[in-house]
């Protein structure tokens, strides 16, 4: 089992319960919603309110523990960070995978094609998974 409270704290943030939950349930899902969160710690924490989960999601962020994957006209999903990767998304069901790509040559060719440094890639690939077809 995961220590939660060592995560936060490595991460410089306070271990409070709400983190707690919040955390363990992206951990839990790999790739959480809002809504999907929402419900999750409102079953430890009745009153809680959506502002005080994503107050808490963009302290994650903001300290590096978390980040927000932006899915073209969908919800965003949130995620632990890990090493760099990219994502599979089913158009039905609306599963999203992590996969990994090696984007060195194509990274390599924008920034010199265009004279632009790239710091970050995010590719997300849109379809449907094998449960679906």
């Amino acid at each position: 089992m995961k220590n939660y409270t060592e995560i936060l704290r490595s991460y410089n943030l306070k271990a409070t319960p709400q983190r707690l939950v919040i955390i363990e349930s992206v951990d839990k899902y790999g790739h959480i919603n809002i809504d999907k969160l929402y419900e999750e710690v409102k079953n430890t924490f009745s009153s809680i309110s959506l502002a005080t989960i994503y107050k808490n999601i963009n302290s994650m962020i903001k300290n590096t523990l978390l980040q927000e994957v932006k899915i073209p006209n969908e919800k965003s999903v949130y995620e632990m960070i890990k090493e760099q990767h990219s994502h599979l998304v089913c158009k039905n069901c609306g599963i999203v995978m992590d996969i990994t790509v090696d984007t060195t040559r194509i990274v390599e060719d924008i920034s010199e094609d265009y004279k632009f440094t790239i710091d970050k890639s995010d590719l997300i690939f849109s379809g449907t998974c094998k449960n679906c077809s």
